[in-house]
């Protein structure tokens, strides 16, 4: 069992979530929160099969993961 940071994100048609710290591109989507969520763990799962346990070996190790705003002048 290993703990992933996934990041979702609410878009005006649905989510889309992504983990945090994972070697390659995996993403998940749907039309809710938990179907999102569901969807990225699927997809984590494939990666993982595809790839092999080495695509969870990043340095340095993600320790916390933060969201924030931030003003931009454009």
């Amino acid at each position: 069992m290993r703990q992933i940071k996934v990041i979702v994100e609410k878009h005006p048609d649905g989510y889309v979530a992504y983990p945090l710290g994972l070697k390659g591109v995996v993403v998940g989507q749907g039309d809710t929160y938990e179907e999102a969520l569901a969807d990225v763990k699927s997809a984590i799962h494939f990666h993982i099969e595809s790839f092999g346990e080495s695509v969870l070996e990043i340095e340095p190790p993600i320790l916390e993961a933060f969201v924030a705003e931030a003003r931009i002048e454009v």
